[in-house]
């Protein structure tokens, strides 16, 4: 009789499931540069900043991508963004540099290459 009653009791309880794994599923990790990445990026900001170009960036590391911005001033909209989005990678390239009006300035599978937009001087030119 006690054989029945365990195993009927082993049949009523939930599966024990590794919280790990249920927290991965349900909150996939963010996007995020390497370092690799950084370090080509930050050679072009460092660039940019010594030309007086640059000031300020910021970086997000989102669920769909990650964002590398960079700013002018500090409270203004970011002059242009790269963005690391890996479902891209297929297709179009993972990398991709965006302007202030939202408009891709470059696109790529190589990141170094994507960079190389700011090779030619890029300036803001107001509508006046």
């Amino acid at each position: 009789m006690s054989d029945y009653s365990d195993a009927s009791a082993e049949q009523n309880h939930p599966p024990v499931i590794d919280l790990g794994e249920y927290r991965q599923s349900r909150d996939p990790l963010p996007v995020t540069f390497h370092r690799k990445e950084l370090d080509a990026i930050l050679w072009i900001y460092g660039r940019m900043v010594g030309e007086g170009e640059w000031r300020d960036y910021a970086i997000d590391h989102l669920r769909e991508k990650a964002v590398f911005s960079v700013f002018k001033r500090s409270g203004e909209m970011p002059l242009y963004r790269i963005e690391k989005n890996p479902k891209l990678a297929a297709k179009q390239g993972a990398y991709s540099v965006v302007n202030t009006s939202g408009m891709i300035l470059k696109r790529g599978h190589d990141l170094r290459q994507v960079l190389k937009v700011f090779d030619k001087v890029l300036k803001l030119v107001d509508k006046d």
